[in-house]
């Protein structure tokens, strides 16, 4: 790449802030001497501002899907730049003072991130319900899910390297966009930095693009489909512990006071086995379809987790159930005390052991190009 930058801005119908944005991240790349460009990933606009771009001098790339992410993607892909700071054609960003983002990529970091509560927050900059309700609890989450330490998961201006962003092999279409880089970038264990950054109300008199409960959601659903630990793994668990105690308790009750809960558990003992299968089967499937970056413990899945040791574990398991159930009504267990307390669980084994044959064909279908 023969430009060190690349000031990448998704546009639509920004006729009215668009101008002033390309200036001042021409202006700053002018004032310290950076050899770079202005990219407009423009996604359909019909009020001009396609003209306007061009008139100033900014490439425009024309981004036929609708979709903030669509429109990032297709700038920065038609951009030269060996580093690529990204901002919103709002008017809302501090486009003249990127020397911290830039600084920070120069010396090694694969992903800067803006931080608008370290920064100037200039009055009616965010909507109440996203600076003190929305972002904190989706930065909180994401941090949690993803082990990152961020103040600011959805600070729209950001930058990275060209090799970053080969290797984070982004694809979500709309806002969501925004959380799916600093996923990609944690995953891959990239080097993420924060550094302060002021925000502005929007120079815009129309209404935002942004919608805040939709958009919320989809950043919220996508940071659960991209931790099935915490999506998967953890609620069932959670189910499976509950469900244990549960029947230890009432398997020490002598006055079988608790007999009516026992359904109850043996139904959550084999809502959590699903969660558990739910969450091994979308590891492998987001991984092999690259949403999730390969690591070695995938591939010892595959070695000592074999088609033919789930059959004998699940047949086993199957034997054992029916045998207790065969046994049960072969004593005459006629009672309800007893047909709760044994034949209930028997079931539980039987449906358990069927379960993970099933689970077992089609972890082994899901791995088949695993296999050497």
């Amino acid at each position: 790449m023969s430009l060190e930058l690349s000031i990448v801005m998704p546009c639509l119908n920004e006729a009215e802030t668009i101008a002033s944005c390309i200036k001042k991240a021409q202006t700053f790349m002018q004032v310290n001497n950076i050899d770079g460009e202005v990219v407009i990933g423009d996604n359909g606009s019909t009020d001009g501002s396609q003209e306007i771009a061009k008139n100033l001098g900014a490439v425009v790339v024309n981004v036929e899907k609708k979709g903030y992410g669509n429109a990032s993607r297709g700038a920065i892909e038609g951009s030269q730049g060996k580093y690529i700071i990204t901002a919103d054609t709002d008017d809302s960003h501090d486009i003249l003072n990127l020397n911290l983002f830039l600084d920070n990529l120069r010396s090694g970091s694969d992903l800067v991130m803006g931080n608008r509560f370290k920064g100037e927050n200039k009055k009616d900059a965010m909507p109440f319900l996203h600076r003190y309700v929305g972002n904190p609890v989706l930065t909180f989450i994401g941090n949690l899910f993803f082990r990152t330490n961020l103040g600011d998961f959805h600070c729209g201006l950001r930058g990275f390297t060209r090799d970053a962003y080969n290797k984070m092999n982004l694809s979500t279409p709309g806002m969501e966009f925004a959380s799916e880089i600093i996923v990609k970038a944690s995953l891959l264990n990239l080097k993420i930095t924060e550094v302060p950054t002021t925000v502005f109300p929007a120079g815009r008199n129309r209404k935002a693009h942004l919608r805040t409960f939709p958009d919320g959601w989809r950043h919220l659903r996508f940071l659960l489909l991209y931790s099935p630990k915490w999506l998967f793994l953890i609620p069932g668990f959670l189910c499976m512990l509950i469900g244990i105690i549960g029947a230890v308790n009432i398997s020490f009750d002598t006055n079988n006071h608790n007999l009516k809960w026992i359904p109850l558990f043996a139904g959550l003992f084999l809502i959590s086995f699903q969660f558990v299968v739910f969450y091994a089967l979308t590891k492998i499937y987001a991984t092999n379809h690259g949403l999730i970056p390969r690591k070695k413990s995938y591939d010892n899945l595959f070695v000592y987790f074999t088609l033919e040791r789930g059959v004998i574990l699940g047949f086993f398991l199957t034997l054992i159930g029916l045998a207790i159930y065969y046994f049960g009504f072969k004593n005459n267990m006629e009672s309800t005390e007893r047909i709760l307390k044994i034949i209930v669980p028997a079931i539980v084994v039987v449906v358990l052991g069927i379960q993970t044959i099933l689970f077992s064909f089609f972890f082994s279908i899901l791995g088949l190009k695993e296999e050497k």
